[in-house]
């Protein structure tokens, strides 16, 4: 029998312990398919429960070095990991910055004759060992786990480098104090070390913050459905917790309240706001025989339903399944630093213990020299611009998107929003204000009779219809008289007495059921009206049509700018909703987009993102503002959230525009290029240094005899100084970005 589970997991540094979990998931016998996310730290495991068990599959996990967090105790452990990280920072700021101070302060001569004395580079060792110690041991857990997988990472690179400059520093130290001199040299590197790890820590405190976010608005799509239910048994009311609702089970559901399972009406009428799915904003009228589901909100008459899907089996409980399994499932992005250091960082080590082996045995300089020349390639290859060359982009970046009210959940959305070649725009929410306005008023009359007379009998409404029409009076300063009679008439419109008029609104179905006579121009007017996406209110009076109105969910005002912004940025434009086929394409015909989807459920939408991805269509945008978005933003390369939006699909999404202004979407793309470009730049600059020094570490210059002693040897002092430039190039290369932000990119 097959099976599926969700299991949250710590211990997970980098995509190395993704693909150690993935494959060994995938190795056990039983297993169907396995995605593990380090972004949501989430696995999500399908296999045969006749053969496997769920404790089998959670004790492979922790063999291999991770731990599968018990469900009841996530958020704590999760919180206190986080807590935990926080601390390793804190820590790091406390110690690094004096040991800066004091390390630059000596190297320019600031401090006086005092500073020379030897004590000082202990006084430097004792600010540095809780860094090396305690801050960096996260990075000495992931280098291991990488080298056992036979791969390295950045974490191998800031362990060693880290290492080196710590333990070379030491071994100099213990030199000077214990009278050998300058056997190692004269200069220590226990600053270098301590910023490395520092500065690093404070990226995986922000991406511990971002994780959290993630996980704790999944969990929110469960506590859509009510926790309770009223069961309809023996013609008394029973009110059940929602686990002991039963197939079969008939149960009450009056207005206001959210229908607690998946069902079908039996008896009562409705509209149903099924917005939590279909995103639209026009409510569902239900009639006996009619389906409903878990979540969705009655908004007018009593009904009662029998239930047909509980639990897991609800749309709503298989929408959250989705949500996990899209998450877990999306292929991570190999960033140009990992795929450059998995090369990197061996053929430095190599490099470093060829030319010790050389030095020693084949020019014969003795031990000392040689590991010298060790040393100093190790310690010019140090990571600390390398470390500085995307964080201080990403920084510079996501700084301005955010004042531009442009929100990237991690460096890894700023990355891949510059790729993207093809967006898909959700209809109501998105492309549209996604609530009806009054748009149209046809009459013979005079139109603010018209609407006044058609707001009083709509007064009894709690339709959003209806609703729209009496706003729209108010917003005319219109007076409404209170309706003497109201009755609602299902899927059709209202009757009401208002003074001594008769009023009937509603669709054409409801005025020829009433037997009331129109006119071919008023039908022709009607048909018009239906092509722009409106939805036409006839109001008769007394008996005989007095003029049409009609509400729509209008265009937003800058749809138009953005997609044609979007087209000159090379991408292509879809547009997809739940709504149907007419309404689709008189919206995509207004906002100038030629590809449509219509008819679409929450499910749908996700595969049709899905189909787009394997039509070698480049990177997919997925841009969207509710729960039924939802499935599509997290199967999308780049999930794209108004700040509107609801809580998930604004923690689902990779971007939020938190002015739910359409135009930050080329805006994003356009600084996504421009932080793309920098970060390149900045990988330029902090490997050419080491590229260049590295050879001149191994020896490379020492042959030619005009050159200066202290490129021929490196003299410690100007390694500090060339890894000291890269860095300054590299964060001023970064701050370009900041001096560019009142302009487009």
């Amino acid at each position: 029998m097959e099976h599926q589970i969700n299991l949250p997991i710590t211990g997970m540094h980098c995509e190395n312990c993704v693909s150690t979990i993935t494959r060994h998931l995938k190795k056990m016998e039983g297993v169907l398919a396995a995605e593990v996310s380090l972004a949501t730290e989430y696995a999500a495991v399908t296999f045969d429960a006749s053969a496997l068990s769920e404790e089998t599959i959670v004790d492979k996990i922790r063999d291999l070095g991770f731990d599968v967090v018990d469900e009841d105790k996530e958020d704590e452990v999760r919180a206190a990991e986080f807590r935990r990280q926080k601390l390793q920072f804190t820590v790091g700021v406390i110690f690094t910055l004096p040991l800066f101070l004091l390390s630059m302060g000596r190297d320019m001569n600031l401090l006086g004759e005092w500073a020379s004395a030897y004590w000082v580079n202990w006084l430097m060792f004792g600010l540095a060992l809780p860094v090396q110690g305690y801050v960096a041991w996260d990075y000495y857990i992931g280098g291991i786990k990488a080298l056992r997988n036979r791969s390295a990472n950045m974490d191998v690179l800031v362990a060693m480098g880290s290492s080196v400059a710590f333990l070379y520093s030491l071994a100099v130290t213990i030199a000077l104090t214990t009278g050998e001199g300058e056997r190692f040299g004269a200069h220590v590197y226990f600053e270098t070390a301590a910023v490395i790890v520092t500065l690093i820590k404070l990226g995986k405190l922000l991406e511990a913050r971002a994780k959290g976010k993630i996980n704790a608005a999944l969990k929110k799509l469960p506590q859509l459905a009510p926790k309770t239910a009223c069961r309809l048994k023996d013609d008394e009311e029973q009110h059940i917790p929602i686990e002991q609702v039963g197939v079969g089970d008939v149960l009450v559901v009056r207005p206001g309240e959210s229908i607690p399972v998946d069902g079908v009406v039996r008896s009562g009428e409705s509209a149903i706001d099924e917005s939590v799915f279909t995103g639209e904003s026009l409510p569902v009228d239900k009639t006996p025989g009619d389906p409903v589901t878990a979540a969705t909100m009655n908004q007018s008459g009593m009904l009662t339903i029998e239930a047909t899907h509980v639990g897991a089996e609800t749309a709503l409980s298989r929408l959250v399944q989705l949500v996990y399994t899209t998450q877990q499932s999306k292929p991570p992005i190999q960033r140009a630093v990992d795929a450059v250091t998995n090369v990197f960082v061996p053929i430095v080590a190599a490099i470093a213990v060829v030319t010790f082996l050389v030095w020693w045995f084949v020019i014969g300089a003795g031990f000392t020299p040689a590991m010298l020349r060790l040393v100093a390639i190790l310690v010019t290859a140090c990571p600390c611009a390398l470390g500085l060359a995307t964080p201080t982009a990403v920084m510079m970046g996501t700084g301005i998107g955010a004042q531009r009210g442009i929100l990237f959940r991690n460096g890894e959305a700023l990355e891949r929003a510059g790729n993207l070649t093809t967006i898909v725009l959700d209809k109501t929410g998105t492309l549209t204000e996604g609530k009806l306005t009054l748009t149209d008023i046809l009459t013979d009359k005079d139109e603010s009779e018209l609407l006044q007379l058609a707001a009083a009998a709509e007064r009894g409404s709690e339709h959003p219809i209806g609703k729209a029409v009496v706003q729209a009076a108010k917003e005319r300063g219109l007076d409404m008289a209170t309706p003497s009679q109201f009755k609602a008439i299902a899927g059709h419109g209202i009757a009401a007495q208002v003074n001594e008029s008769r009023v009937i609104i509603g669709n054409l179905s409801l005025i020829q059921q009433q037997g009331i006579p129109t006119r071919r121009f008023e039908e022709e007017e009607a048909e018009r009206l239906q092509t722009e996406a409106k939805t036409v209110l006839w109001v008769a009076v007394d008996g005989h049509v007095v003029g049409l109105l009609a509400v729509a969910d209008t265009l937003k005002s800058e749809a138009q700018e953005a997609v044609a912004e979007l087209y000159e940025l090379g991408c292509t434009v879809t547009m997809m909703t739940g709504d149907n086929r007419v309404t689709a394409d008189a919206i995509a015909k207004a906002s100038r987009i030629s590809d449509v989807m219509a008819e679409l459920k929450p499910e749908d939408k996700a595969a049709a993102v899905k189909k787009l991805q394997t039509e070698n269509r480049g990177l997919v945008a997925m841009v969207g503002d509710g729960i039924n978005d939802t499935p599509a933003l997290a199967q999308a390369d780049i999930g794209i959230s108004l700040g509107t939006g609801t809580d998930i699909a604004r923690e689902t999404a990779h971007v939020t525009l938190m002015h739910s202004d359409l135009r930050g979407l080329p805006d994003a793309i356009r600084l996504s290029r421009a932080t793309m470009r920098t970060i390149k730049q900045n990988l330029f600059w902090a490997f050419f240094y080491n590229v260049l020094l590295i050879p001149i570490a191994a020896g490379a210059l020492y042959p030619f005899p005009f050159v200066p002693m202290m490129f021929r040897e490196l003299h410690p002092m100007l390694a500090a100084f060339a890894m000291a430039f890269s860095s300054v190039s590299v964060v001023l290369n970064s701050l370009r970005l900041q001096w560019r932000q009142n302009v487009r990119f």
